[in-house]
């Protein structure tokens, strides 16, 4: 056998192995391109009844949430919440529980409750049971099966170093023999006499070379949530071989009180970003007195983003962390999941990267037909 015969054994079977799943991770990856765009379209409870002059403070919405959803989720603990810097945008508290750490599907794992609540007047909108919620089982599916991660991340990830290695060696398969065959590799010649088999040959190599790139990049960046181990790697080397240990920050023990300073807090979060896209609040947990205040702050520009450290009973701001304060491997996992999506080239990433997620998905069932039909053949020459 030739070195291009036992490429193409490779390439066959591991095709063939890992076909369904990279079938399932390139439509689920199609879906959840836009999720952004398409959630407020999707779900009326994303928008307030009337925009008024005065929106109630941010605690007080804060207790609304969390006594009616006790009614409901009584074992629930209070984690967090999202403004949108949108007059028209609900107002989101998270709450968390967990439910069975070990259990086989995500959905048994724990509960999350979003609760949509209106700025101006405080009535909730939508209790959300964020396992329920479509684009989250398209996100779950897509990451781990619907699995928990400990079975569901070694089987993505698995199917996701095969089909790197498949695009590896699709490439070399691609490679032409002779300047004759450049243009055949490089653009659709069909005609009206062409055959589907030669569509499906074409349809399979010429799209499959112009998406290889962007379906590498899918690809090794999605590895990050598949193995701890390489992303601990990737950071390591984007350190220049370090290992990193980022300073633990401690609210003032002696003043701390029950009643964080949450107005507070926000209020000076949106006064140094007024021009911000959304704010995140990372509540810390009652019994915590160490804990920090941490609130988070996304911009368009996904360099632009912040973090900031305050004292939860003070108030006090303890720590700005941008993105020039991160080290390289810190920026390199902030930047992520940016890539994974191609949202770091804004909508035109993701319209990009939508194509790359379809033709990754179209790979195995055009190879699995190229095969199928040069099996046939051989069968019909041998009669």
């Amino acid at each position: 056998m030739t070195f291009k015969n036992y490429i193409k054994k490779i390439h066959l079977w591991l095709g063939l192995s890992s076909g369904i799943i990279v079938i399932i991770l390139g439509i689920t990856g199609c879906l959840y391109s836009f999720e952004e765009e398409l959630r407020p379209i999707i779900h009326d409870y994303y928008y307030v009844d009337q925009v008024k002059n005065k929106k109630l403070p941010i605690s007080q919405l804060i207790a609304i949430a969390q006594e009616a959803n006790k009614k409901i989720h009584p074992n629930q603990t209070l984690s967090g919440g999202r403004i949108l810097n949108d007059d028209k945008r609900t107002v989101i508290i998270w709450f968390f529980e967990e439910s069975d750490k070990d259990a086989i599907w995500y959905w048994n794992q724990y509960q999350n409750t979003y609760v949509y609540i209106d700025p101006y007047t405080g009535n909730i909108k939508k209790f959300e049971n964020y396992n329920s919620e479509f684009f989250v089982f398209v996100r779950m599916l897509h990451q781990t099966l619907c699995f928990n991660s400990k079975i569901g991340d070694p089987i993505t990830g698995t199917a996701t170093i095969i089909f790197i290695i498949s695009l590896i060696t699709g490439l070399i398969l691609w490679w032409p023999k002779n300047k004759s065959a450049v243009k055949q590799r490089f653009w659709f010649q069909w005609k009206n006499t062409t055959k589907w088999k030669r569509k499906n040959y074409d349809l399979h190599n010429i799209l499959g070379y112009y998406m290889l790139i962007f379906a590498l990049i899918i690809a090794l960046t999605g590895l990050v949530w598949a193995f701890e181990c390489y992303d601990k790697g990737v950071q390591w080397l984007f350190n220049g071989g370090k290992t990193i240990k980022k300073e633990k920050l401690v609210s003032d023990t002696t003043q701390y009180s029950k009643n964080t300073a949450t107005d507070k807090i926000y209020a000076a979060t949106v006064k140094a970003n007024p021009k911000a896209k959304s704010f995140y609040l990372f509540l810390p947990k009652e019994e915590d007195s160490l804990a920090t205040f941490q609130t988070f702050v996304r911009y368009k520009n996904r360099f632009d983003d912040i973090s900031m450290d305050f004292d939860q009973s003070t108030a006090k701001l303890l720590r700005v962390t941008t993105y020039k304060d991160k080290s390289g491997g810190e920026k390199f996992r902030f930047l992520n999941y940016d890539l994974h999506v191609g949202s770091i080239l804004g909508f035109p990433g993701k319209v990009l990267a939508f194509f790359a997620s379809l033709v990754s998905a179209s790979l195995p069932i055009t190879g699995l037909l190229i095969w199928w039909g040069r099996k046939n053949k051989k069968k019909m020459s041998s009669r």
